[in-house]
């Protein structure tokens, strides 16, 4: 047996999601951290300044956290009713906030009672944001108004009145004092200049607005309603870029990563999009155990936070990279190590000797060559195989069946071993790749095994599971041969019309074509 040949492992394409630098980046983080709020998690906010806290509007408070703690450093109480929304000011020192019985309360952070109120609205007030040079407040509200207000004389200066259903949110442009966005349940994404009293850009989304987002250079807006997230092209007047639909159902909340390369939208079918920003084609996506009404990200991504609709608050940090440890360089040898003898020409008598590497075998190919077939499948039934590298035990099974030992090698195993091998089984038969191998396997052990089921409970549940995971794959084969019997004589009938129209086109007599025509 000196010249034994050990098996040769498969390689089967793996079947799943692409890998891209995208997945790479987005799942580099770490497991999520679960905080339990009061109510649903309305909005959350992120601070633009270090250390980077964030605002969480749930219920009738507003907690701020730190970006790694799990208790709120911070709470605001002072509301009558439910709070909707708060922001921080670009300075991270001032946060406003609007609530259900129409107040927009102005908090310093380092304080707890409100600095300034503002009172105009009537009912509930569910947008607000800080104007580019941060002495303006504006608040949109379900009155169908939108306000803007002086934050050191606490007065209104402006109201306007053009929308014609609740007022759900709104952003301010940061770089122009003057613009601000809003969207409303009437379909519409308004553009108003504080200088013209009045909108300067008018948009019909289609759906009631739920979301709306500048980009920092103020030329392109994404509104979100309904199951679409449309790109409007502002300085062209509103023109519509690009209307994507690729949430189930109604998407409520939109977010720009730092680098501004990748737009992100939650929606209440659980699933956070990226988009790509030049494509727009979703690149990534992050499933939740809930519907998600809040999204934000930190400063260059390092920390992603979710509000869903059951009150938790999902918090992921991205993991640091692994830093490497300073060893010191081995020496390697000289460069004219490797060239020495390069150049030596053979004389006459000189004998070549060659010196074969020494190959070593592994454990399962050891015990195959000395015939002990049983204990070769038992180590490649290790949980630590069959999760990891699962395709070494299917080669292994498929070795043993090509040799004709395969039922020796199932036969004659307890509880606990045959226990093993269904589970393999229950969990790759339905698998592409592994499926010519593994019916033939799990056949083999329903004919071993059937005349003592009742035994054991357990092997027992798995052995059924089995047996029909076997016939549904049976069926799915049947069908995929009755569907290729119907292409290939759908190619063969396509084939011979080609054929005939060739023989008909190279009579030269002209008798077919006089047929034709007398027909």
């Amino acid at each position: 047996m000196a010249g034994y040949k050990p098996v040769s492992i498969q390689t089967y394409p793996v079947l799943g999601e692409k890998i891209t630098q995208d997945t790479l980046y987005w799942n580099n983080y770490k497991t999520p951290v679960q905080i339990k709020e009061f109510g649903a998690v309305s909005k959350v906010d992120f601070s633009p300044q270090p250390p980077y806290n964030y605002a969480v509007t749930a219920s009738s408070r507003i907690h701020i956290y730190g970006r790694y703690s799990q208790e709120p450093i911070k709470t605001f109480s002072r509301f009558k009713d439910t709070a909707y929304c708060a922001t921080f000011r670009q300075d991270g020192r001032l946060l406003v906030a609007g609530s259900e019985d129409g107040g927009v309360q102005l908090f310093d952070i380092s304080g707890r009672a409100p600095l300034r109120q503002f009172e105009g609205h009537t009912k509930a007030v569910h947008s607000v944001d800080f104007t580019a040079d941060k002495y303006h407040v504006v608040s949109g509200a379900d009155d169908y108004t939108v306000k803007l207000w002086d934050i050191p004389n606490s007065k209104e200066i402006l109201t306007f009145k053009e929308h014609s259903d609740y007022v759900r949110c709104g952003c301010a442009s940061k770089l122009n004092t003057d613009l601000f966005v809003t969207g409303s349940y009437d379909h519409t994404v308004k553009m108003f200049d504080a200088r013209t009293n009045q909108s300067v850009i008018s948009v019909e989304h289609g759906q009631p607005v739920e979301s709306v987002l500048l980009f920092p250079s103020g030329g392109l807006l994404v509104s979100a309603g309904g199951r679409y997230v449309k790109v409007w092209d502002m300085l062209k007047g509103g023109q519509l870029l690009v209307s994507l639909k690729n949430h189930h159902k109604t998407v409520t909340c939109l977010c720009l990563s730092s680098s501004g390369q990748r737009l992100l939208s939650g929606s209440l079918d659980r699933k956070v999009k990226v988009y790509s920003t030049t494509s727009y084609k979703v690149v990534h996506s992050f499933d939740y155990t809930a519907s998600i009404l809040s999204l934000a990200l930190a400063h260059e991504d390092e920390t992603i936070v979710v509000g869903m609709t059951n009150g938790i608050l999902s918090v992921k940090h991205r993991k640091s990279e692994a830093k490497k440890d300073s060893v010191p360089r081995r020496r390697r040898p000289a460069y004219r190590t490797f060239i020495k003898g390069k150049n030596y020409m053979k004389q006459q008598d000189d004998i070549l000797i060659n010196r074969p590497s020494k190959k070593h075998l592994e454990l399962y190919d050891r015990d195959l060559k000395n015939f002990r077939i049983s204990k070769a499948l038992d180590r490649v039934l290790e949980p630590t195989c069959t999760i990891k590298t699962p395709e070494v035990t299917v080669s292994i099974i498929k070795e043993l069946n090509r040799r004709g030992v395969l039922a020796n090698a199932l036969a004659g195993r307890d509880e606990k071993e045959i226990s093993r091998v269904l589970n393999f089984l229950i969990r790759n038969l339905s698998q592409p790749r592994f499926a010519p191998v593994l019916i033939n396997a799990a056949e083999i052990i329903i004919d071993i095994y059937l005349p003592v089921i009742g035994q054991s409970p357990v092997v027992d549940k798995k052995f059924l599971i089995l047996q029909g995971l076997v016939e549904k794959e049976i069926d799915y084969q049947r069908e995929l041969l009755e569907t290729l019997g119907m292409m290939d004589m759908l190619f063969a009938t396509m084939t011979r019309k080609e054929s005939t129209s060739v023989l008909q086109h190279n009579t030269s007599d002209g008798f077919l074509e006089n047929n034709k025509i007398e027909s």
